[in-house]
């Protein structure tokens, strides 16, 4: 990347053009004119104008009033080089605003890019009033197309699962609720001929009847059959034919337990959060990835519940196995969390199928670039073909963890993770990749390193990343002050600016920050906003609705603190907060800090999270403690007392474990928020009390203390895990499984 702070423009097709130039500049002091050059020499107003040194505050505004801001634009897109007359201009400037020079530094090249967006969407008025009630409905969604809208056959969202038996090709579009199936096998970017689990190629809302999905993960098909994990309805959905309509119910259903609990003994009638789906029309395994367990059966149900035949546990080993690789002949078991001794993820084979309960495995390896756990086909001539950091070929089954692959392809970032599948149909080899949301095509198997798909299905092309293009936000954190909304991506690493608050479901942002660190946290309080994950924090002073770079940025350290997983960030009109997942601590400053400056106190906070605070109260969120630490904001330097909500029973406090995990919580406007991993947001009108212990008066996402099912409903949540209240909208983003970003207006 070219060393300057670049705005890119071109998103969706739009292209800022700058061919204005500037008049003729005069300067009337040429006294003045001499000390601006020597003091602001052309190296450094050149670097200025196009960005490489962030500009001052009122810099832009200024330089804009004199060349136009169609110039300044072309000047920051890095594709013209400002006059002689223009690096004079931006001297003046600097002088008359009286910079220090030395504060006129480079940025570090690719700290972050702009794309501006020419977004155009009702702005929402803010004339909210009264309160919000229990089971309410979200007014607008963000991060998608709209409600029950999946935007068409060809968008899809997150697709995981794919199988063919051939013929046809079936793809799971999970976060869409849907499988999609296509005739013939596509040989291009086709529409696909059915749907099942919803009525049409439009809707995408979940649901539980036998012709409805909630999260469905995998899908499989002998040729016949088509099998259906359908995880977050905990269950298996099975077609004895292939549907010749839209929305089929299916025939057969095996259901698991659904108790918001996964740390469940899995037994041969008894699963929990089904993942993966196999069959060969003969026998068939299925993934619990609730107990650690594989169920298989010797022989294909044909009855409701019908129990399995044996259960696989890996000898105690698999800890959430997640996808099933079969040719009937071995069986392959790829696990997100296996019990290997610290390892994130694996892979367990059997040289034979399992005829008995827990058959031992015969072998586990991990990817051979430590990446995600493998998963994939067998090719109709023997070959074996796993997705893991990239497409592995064996040529033969592995014989031992010892056995590397034959092939590594590495001609595709296939941004691998949870999202991905492997078919092998018609000499082609078809890999489903979610996190750039598309099927790609090789017409025969892959034989060099760095062969490239032929063809993509659900894209125009190879690069476009639909989730990209739609401003679909992976773990959007949002943030907004009333007038604005920024929304922070660790895992897109971006930020979004909304300059006013959209009225619109599916509006897109003005502009988009793309930066060198994944932010985690976000904050907004007054003029300022900061970013913060990972061992970086970015300043911005004034609030960035120009595209204009962070003012202050802290890496690895502040002072003596050294940062090592930062997840959580705010700031008031007193302090500064940053808390570290992995210290345990949340470090306090006086005011936004400086590279040296020590902070006034540390607080011991195991999982310490996202944090919020509005003046009067802090708030910690401590993610897997199930609970959040409120401190008062006066007595941070002194008393330190502390309150906890939500702590479960037994650990200091009576009463009933009221969070699953807490993503955040919000004190705003006297109120607190609180999202966690039930599926609800709990709301207090009165922080008091929460802290006396009281339920809250309000839950958003589920009707009432007992419900618990995560779906994407206007009324439910799928895992809620950021918030942001304005004083006039409560803003809530997704994490993961769903990606949404919803809006909650208070009720008259």
């Amino acid at each position: 990347m070219p060393n300057r702070f670049v705005r890119c423009a071109g998103l969706l097709g739009v292209v800022f053009t700058a061919t204005v130039t500037a008049g003729a500049l005069t300067h009337h002091d040429t006294d003045a004119l001499e000390t601006a050059r020597r003091l602001y020499p052309p190296e450094v107003t050149r670097s200025l104008l196009v960005g490489t040194i962030p500009p001052p505050p009122g810099f832009d505004r200024a330089m804009a009033e004199r060349v136009g801001p169609t110039r300044l634009e072309a000047l920051r897109s890095g594709n013209e080089v400002p006059s002689g007359v223009e690096n004079d201009a931006a001297a003046l400037v600097l002088l008359r605003l009286n910079i220090d020079p030395h504060r006129l530094k480079p940025v570090r090249a690719s700290r972050a890019t702009v794309q501006f967006v020419r977004s155009v969407y009702p702005v929402a008025r803010g004339n909210t009033s009264g309160f919000f009630r229990t089971g309410q409905d979200a007014d607008l969604m963000l991060s998608g197309i709209d409600f029950n809208n999946a935007g068409g056959p060809l968008l899809f969202n997150h697709p995981m699962g794919i199988a063919s038996d051939g013929t046809r090709l079936l793809l799971a579009d999970t976060y869409n609720n849907r499988v999609l199936i296509w005739k013939t096998l596509p040989n291009g970017n086709v529409p696909p001929d059915l749907v099942l689990g919803q009525e049409d190629f439009i809707s995408n809302n979940p649901g539980t009847g036998r012709d409805q999905m909630n999260w469905p993960v995998t899908v499989a098909t002998d040729g016949q059959r088509i099998l259906v994990a359908d995880t977050d309805n905990n269950r298996i959905l099975i077609w004895h034919h292939f549907p010749t309509k839209h929305g089929t119910p299916a025939d057969l259903v095996l259901d698991g337990e659904w108790d918001g609990e996964r740390n469940i003994e899995v037994s041969n009638a008894r699963f929990h959060w089904p993942w993966g789906v196999w069959t060969n029309g003969e026998k068939m395994a299925v993934s619990s990835t609730g107990g650690g367990g594989v169920l298989i059966w010797n022989r294909f149900p044909s009855q409701d519940n019908q129990p399995a035949d044996l259960v696989l546990r890996g000898g105690g080993k698999l800890g959430t196995p997640r996808t099933i690789t079969s040719d009937g002949t071995r069986l392959i078991v790829g696990d997100h969390n296996p019990r290997m001794g610290g390892i994130d993820s694996g892979t367990f084979f059997w040289k034979t199928f399992p005829t008995r309960d827990d058959q031992p495995f015969d072998f586990y390896r991990t990817d051979p670039q430590r990446g995600p756990w493998l998963r994939g086909t067998f090719t109709s001539d023997g070959k074996l073909a796993l997705l893991g950091s990239t497409l592995f070929i064996w040529n033969a089954f592995p014989e031992d963890e010892r056995d590397d692959p034959d092939l590594a392809v590495r001609g595709f970032d296939f941004r691998p993770g949870d999202h991905t599948g492997v078919a092998a149909a018609g000499g082609r080899l078809y890999v489903v990749t979610g996190n750039i949301n598309k099927v790609l095509v090789y017409k025969s198997l892959p034989t060099t390193p760095d062969q490239r798909p032929d063809f993509a299905i659900g894209s125009p092309d190879l690069a476009t990343n639909t989730l990209e293009t739609h401003f679909i936000i992976s773990n959007p954190a949002p943030a907004s002050n009333g007038k604005s909304l920024f929304v922070a991506s660790d895992f897109d690493r971006k930020l979004y600016v909304w300059k006013q608050l959209p009225d619109h479901s599916g509006a897109h942002p003005d502009l988009v920050y793309t930066l060198d660190f994944g932010p985690w946290d976000i904050a907004v309080w007054q003029e300022r906003l900061v970013l913060a994950g990972g061992r970086t924090v970015a300043v911005w002073n004034t609030l960035p609705l120009d595209g204009h770079p962070p003012d202050v940025i802290f890496d690895e350290r502040i002072g003596s603190v050294r940062l090592e997983e930062i997840r959580g960030v705010a700031l008031d009109d007193r302090y500064f907060y940053l808390a570290d997942h992995r210290a345990g601590k949340v470090y306090v400053w006086k005011g936004i800090p400086s590279a040296e400056s020590e902070p006034v106190c540390a607080l011991n906070v195991e999982q310490a999270w996202r944090l919020s605070s509005d003046g009067h109260y802090l708030t910690i969120a401590t993610a897997f403690r199930h609970m959040v630490v409120i401190y008062p904001v006066d007595d941070l330097e002194f008393n330190r007392r502390s309150w906890v909500v939500g702590m479960p029973a037994g650990e200091g406090r009576p009463g009933p474990r009221m969070f699953n995990g807490v993503g955040e919580a919000v004190a705003a406007e006297g109120h607190l928020f609180v999202a966690e991993g039930f599926n609800r947001v709990h709301v207090w009108r009165r922080i008091e009390d929460a802290l006396t212990g009281k339920w809250a008066d309000v839950l958003l996402g589920q009707r009432d203390v007992e419900s618990i099912r995560p779906e994407i409903g206007r009324n439910r949540l799928h895992t809620p895990a950021a918030l942001s209240f304005d004083g006039r909208y409560l803003w809530v983003g997704e994490t993961k499984f769903s990606e949404r970003i919803l809006r909650f207006s208070p009720m008259p």
